[in-house]
């Protein structure tokens, strides 16, 4: 028969779970209750991936007839997360403890593979004290 209900929700929970990154990271410019005391400057971690052949293909029959195509998707986020973690990396390898103003910006290469760039300013931050 079908798998049991608390499987199915663990498993939709896991496929939803953001992956934890080393540090904060903010689409912002500032971060409430920090202030900044040192800017390194620029990071960015960027990822190139493409699907294999059959994948491909079965994603054009499902274009074809509409909806989503889950296992892009899938490879998309993967790779976000991925570009993530390498900026964070180069942020921590300056002494920051922090990345503001987080950017994605996505491309297409020759139409077979997707590149991901995660990109925002390396800073290094402490508790702002006059903030309760």
């Amino acid at each position: 028969m079908g798998q049991p209900m608390q499987y199915q929700q663990q498993q939709q929970q896991q496929q939803y779970q953001q992956p934890q990154f080393p540090i904060p990271i903010s689409t912002m410019n500032d971060m409430p209750g920090f202030r900044v005391v040192r800017v390194f400057g620029e990071v960015f971690g960027l990822t190139v991936r493409s699907r294999n052949m059959f994948s491909n293909m079965g994603s054009g029959f499902k274009s074809m007839a509409g909806g989503e195509l889950k296992g892009l998707s899938k490879l998309l986020s993967d790779s976000r997360y991925e570009a993530l973690g390498r900026m964070c990396q180069e942020a921590m390898s300056y002494g920051a403890n922090a990345v503001l103003a987080m950017r994605f910006d996505c491309n297409e290469i020759g139409g077979a593979a997707s590149e991901i760039a995660a990109y925002g300013t390396a800073v290094y931050l402490v508790a702002d004290g006059s903030q309760q």
